[in-house]
């Protein structure tokens, strides 16, 4: 006997939340009513408020509710005390630490449009016209790589994504043409083990983590020094592939950086392309931060030797002003996406292939996935090439205005002259000399300006001592708040050489 279940089932109408035809009206209220939140999170005067959340206090605003349900403005009331009120603004000048760049109005539109329709964009069947607006976008940044006929790409999560699928395929490509191994159907040989990538060591982290995440470990990760301008030296990455011949291991490829997450730095792709041919391995070119400055004529040269690579990562969430995620995975042949496609027949059946109505998961590792592509589109259609090329270029020059508004000045230790948008230089106090109380007290800034909602700063490494960090990704800063950020890192810097030179 059946039971009819059904029939003991009632739609509570007040939390009837679906968006469909039935809800549109209480859709644009809701959009309405959290807009001016979103209006009074602008209207903050800090980065961030300086006072840290007490969340053990907060417990039962960060537990969903089992029975009770709340008012949207009640929930947007708790979600403005629990999130609003202490996340980090971006926009605010006072932000200079980390790749987070502040996003364009269009690609907020096209953000919210694609969250709504909620497009999946895996198949041509859930997608159809977002299928080609993806694959648009690709062609355009080929294009303007000047990436052969043959090149193709898919949007990604992040860098880390990108550089994964990057080694992932540089590996099954070398074993399947050297080797005559299908590592995708018959899994690991011993022969991986030798398998050896090369990258400067000043080259993102995700290099040597994807390659642990492979199962090749750290260690077939092969750092090539890098010379003053913290560009991968030439000549110490071909002695580096001949050391690693000589003890028996199998260089495969080379990852070069355009554009390094701490000093901007870009590897020089077109000597390092022409070696990467003549030992017939793989070139990758990790653009993440760099590559969006194809567009520019200050940076455009710099990655003339792009053209040549077998793929690239590139982030447009980092310097072309979107929301995350917004990424993109770019191989020179579409071929190398044969390394990670698999047909599944409930999806995407191999009997079923058609050219003219692409399945996008043949070229991505990841399943469902969101229409990132549409905010991009929106961008480029709203904002244009040239302006988003004038951005970064003032980012660029903002980064040289600072540099030499502080190279002479005593208090300041200079690590590189930039080549992007990045500037790390560190607080010394006159008469002192230990590197180690100038470690303690750049720490010291960093953290006294963040817990004090004054500026987020960065810090890193460099030989071996700690410095700051300026990362420049807004075009509406000027030179007067970077100098007023310099400012507070000073008088920050004495107080603490006062009160603990002891």
């Amino acid at each position: 006997m059946l039971l009819d279940t059904q029939a003991n089932l009632v739609l509570d109408q007040k939390v009837d939340h679906f968006f469909d035809t039935q809800s549109k009206y209480t859709y644009e209220e809701y959009i309405h009513k959290a807009l001016q939140y979103v209006m009074s999170y602008l209207d903050r005067d800090h980065f961030y408020p300086g006072e840290v959340c007490d969340f053990e206090e907060k417990k039962q605003l960060l537990t969903p509710n089992h029975d009770e349900t709340l008012s949207l403005h009640d929930t947007l009331e708790e979600i403005k005390e629990l999130y609003l009120d202490h996340t980090i603004a971006f926009h605010n000048p006072n932000y200079v630490a980390h790749l987070n760049c502040p996003v364009l109005l269009p690609a907020l539109v096209g953000d919210l449009i694609a969250s709504s329709v909620n497009t999946a964009v895996e198949t041509w069947d859930q997608s159809i016209s977002a299928t080609y607006i993806e694959q648009e976008m690709i062609r355009w940044i080929c294009n303007k790589m000047n990436l052969p006929s043959t090149a193709d790409g898919v949007f990604t999560s992040g860098g880390t994504q990108s550089n994964f699928m990057a080694l992932l395929l540089a590996r099954d490509d070398y074993a399947f043409k050297h080797f005559g191994l299908n590592l995708k159907e018959n899994g690991w040989s011993d022969v991986v083990s030798k398998f050896r990538f090369f990258c400067s060591d000043k080259a993102h982290f995700s290099i040597r983590k994807n390659a642990a995440l492979m199962g090749m470990g750290y260690n077939s990760v092969i750092p090539v020094e890098t010379d003053e301008k913290m560009k991968m030296k030439v000549g110490a990455l071909v002695q580096a592939i001949e050391k690693e011949k000589q003890i028996g291991n199998i260089p495969i490829a080379i990852v070069a950086t355009a554009g390094t997450t701490d000093f901007g730095s870009f590897d020089p792709l077109d000597t390092i392309a022409k070696i990467a041919k003549e030992y017939n391995i793989w070139f990758h070119v990790d653009g993440a931060y760099g590559g969006s400055y194809v567009l520019t004529d200050t940076h455009r040269h710099l990655l003339s030797g792009i053209k040549e690579a077998d793929s690239v990562t590139i982030d447009f969430h980092k310097t072309m002003f979107q929301p995350v995620c917004s990424s993109a995975f770019l191989v020179k042949d579409t071929e190398h996406f044969k390394y990670i496609s698999y047909y599944a027949d409930y999806l995407n059946p191999l009997e079923h292939r058609d050219e003219d109505c692409p399945n996008l998961i043949e070229k991505s590792i990841q399943t469902t996935r969101r229409f990132d592509a549409l905010k991009l589109w929106f961008t480029l259609k709203m904002t244009g090439e040239k302006n988003i090329s004038a951005f970064l270029e003032k980012v660029h020059y903002l980064a040289l205005d600072l540099y030499y508004n502080i190279k002479d000045d005593v208090f300041f230790e200079l690590a590189h002259k930039p080549e992007l948008s990045t500037l790390v230089f560190r607080f010394k106090a006159p008469g002192i000399v230990s590197d180690v109380l100038h470690d303690n007290i750049n720490l010291h800034i960093k953290n006294t300006l963040f817990k004090s909602g004054q500026a987020s700063v960065a810090s890193t490494k460099f030989n071996g001592k700690t410095y700051l960090k300026f990362t420049l990704l807004n075009p509406k800063s000027t030179i007067d708040d970077l100098l007023n950020i310099i400012q507070m890192i000073k008088e920050t810097g004495k107080t603490y050489d006062t009160n603990n030179q002891h």
